[in-house]
């Protein structure tokens, strides 16, 4: 049973459902107020778009385009006690649309000055060490060994970077594939062997290290990274192995996972595919999980054969035999969020 000392996972992380009207809207229920907010279009083929507040509301990027950030002013419009405002714009607010979001709280800001080689600069950033989660926004130097601080107090497990200023792809580290590899969060692309991006350095518990590319180290260009540390009982980053088999892998996290993102990366193809118990509440059967794919526009999906997860108080099992979950022989990572069995104040998780 893994203790953990985070005795309610949703005062760090929540997903918020809601519905559009067309007219501007206080989105509430979060149960805080979210630093970093990540919404999509359920009902049709909007983009997916992350806002946060180390940017400023109003700043978006969208986590299945490489384009550069925008300032849109009526899409998500501010962040409030409860949740986040959003405005008139069809992409978080289109009248009878539905919508998910998956809000983080960071919360203690941080500044000061980039180390390592070449040139300081100058950061600004959001953390919250108790839930191991970082927002940090810096600008690059174009010198191989910059390095970074994340404020974590542990090394992160998982670091998404964009470039700011160019229509540059995402750029995902993950602990699982090694940091001399990397893989593109709007796109399908298997993991790549790319030193460019983290200098093939793994993180410390204080800062983590960038090469020279233009995915996170260009000089004078500012990145946004959002960066993860395991917290037992309510955060897990690792990968599993499929065995194309209806019975398939159990993937232990140590809690009840209330959102995963999951990506093969072993192989080309298959998209990044967000799963929450919240728009998929019980373990239904065949095709039971409602998912949406994070490097694609597309709306929600259920019912495909990839669509099949029991959600137990300890993990995930994979039903399908679908090479998008459970590929026999394939790697998949993934990053998972929930609540786990027992907290400091004896907290329960209810299994779905």
């Amino acid at each position: 049973m893994a203790y953990t000392t985070i005795n309610k996972s949703t005062d760090y992380f929540n997903t918020k459902l809601y519905t559009g009207t067309g007219s501007a809207q206080n989105i509430t229920g979060v149960g805080f107020q979210p630093d970093w907010v990540w919404t999509k279009q359920r009902s049709g083929t909007e983009h997916h778009n992350s806002n946060d507040a180390v940017r400023g509301a109003t700043k978006v990027i969208f986590p299945n385009l490489s384009n550069a950030e925008q300032t849109v002013s009526n899409l998500i419009t501010g962040f409030v006690s409860d949740g986040f405002s959003v405005g008139d714009n069809a992409g978080a607010n289109n009248n009878g649309s539905t919508y998910a979001s998956w809000n983080w709280k960071a919360g203690t800001s941080v500044s000061g000055n980039t180390t390592g080689s070449g040139t300081y600069k100058t950061y600004t950033g959001s953390v919250n060490t108790t839930a191991g989660f970082s927002i940090i926004k810096y600008t690059g130097n174009g010198t191989v060994n910059h390095t970074i601080p994340h404020h974590l107090g542990v090394a992160p497990k998982m670091i998404i970077t964009k470039n700011l200023d160019s229509g540059v792809t995402w750029i995902v580290g993950h602990n699982s594939i090694a940091w001399s590899n990397i893989l593109f969060l709007d796109t399908n692309a298997a993991q790549s062997d790319d030193s460019n991006a983290f200098n093939d350095v793994a993180p410390t518990s204080t800062v983590w290290n960038i090469g020279s590319g233009n995915g996170t180290n260009s000089n004078n260009v500012n990145y946004i990274s959002y960066c993860f540390a395991e917290k037992t009982g309510y955060s897990k980053f690792g990968s599993y192995t499929g065995n194309g088999n209806s019975d398939g892998t159990f993937i232990y996290t140590g809690f009840r996972p209330s959102w995963m993102m999951i990506k093969e990366s072993s192989n080309a193809g298959n998209e990044w595919y967000i799963s929450d118990g919240t728009r998929s509440p019980t373990n239904a059967g065949t095709g039971s999980a409602k998912v949406i794919a994070a490097s694609g526009s597309g709306a929600e999906e259920s019912g495909q054969s990839y669509n099949q997860f029991d959600i137990v108080s300890n993990g995930y099992k994979v039903r399908g035999d679908d090479t998008r979950s459970n590929g026999s022989g394939r790697t998949y990572i993934y990053m998972a969020f929930g609540q786990s069995i027992v907290g400091s104040n004896n907290v329960p998780c209810t299994a779905r």
